[in-house]
């Protein structure tokens, strides 16, 4: 029987630039994950210049790829959670702050995440133990938990 070639042996190997291009083709992505899915396929001195060549071409983007990401994500965690997994994506901490200050206010973000998942006030102290720890999870602050399920002012809770 004659036996059909794979895709893989059809296609020649692809530059750098062609695998960015790709890359970036089907979403945002900051340098540093860039640079890491790279780095596989070349030198870290070619790598970087082909990093620096995108982000003058406008194709790469740090600030882009926070606002994108948060435009994904912000409705369904709290400022903490966002912070954070920005952080480990590679993007400076002033793009991290323009970004998230672009956001609805935590509370009513950590209202809407608690409404789809209970959407009724905890039964018992055990329920809303595990109430407050889902929205901890989801990077929400203790304050905005505190609101949240007891709807009371920040005030009362001062001790």
């Amino acid at each position: 029987m004659c036996e059909v070639p794979s895709a893989r042996t059809i296609m020649p190997p692809m530059s750098l630039k062609a695998r960015a291009l790709r890359l970036l083709a089907r979403r945002e992505h900051s340098r540093a994950e860039l640079a890491a899915k790279l780095a596989v396929h070349a030198t870290t001195g070619e790598v970087a210049a082909l990093l620096d060549e995108l982000a003058d071409a406008g194709l790469l983007s740090d600030a882009r790829f926070a606002a994108s990401w948060l435009h994904r994500h912000g409705a369904r965690f709290g400022c903490a959670r966002l912070r954070q997994e920005l952080r480990q994506k590679g993007v400076d901490e002033a793009l991290i702050g323009d970004g998230l200050a672009t956001l609805p206010n935590e509370l009513e973000r950590a209202r809407a995440v608690w409404a789809r998942k209970f959407g009724q006030a905890p039964a018992d102290a055990r329920d809303w133990a595990r109430q407050a720890r889902f929205l901890a999870q989801r990077g929400f602050s203790t304050e905005t938990i505190r609101r949240v399920l007891h709807d009371l002012p920040p005030t009362e809770y001062a001790a």
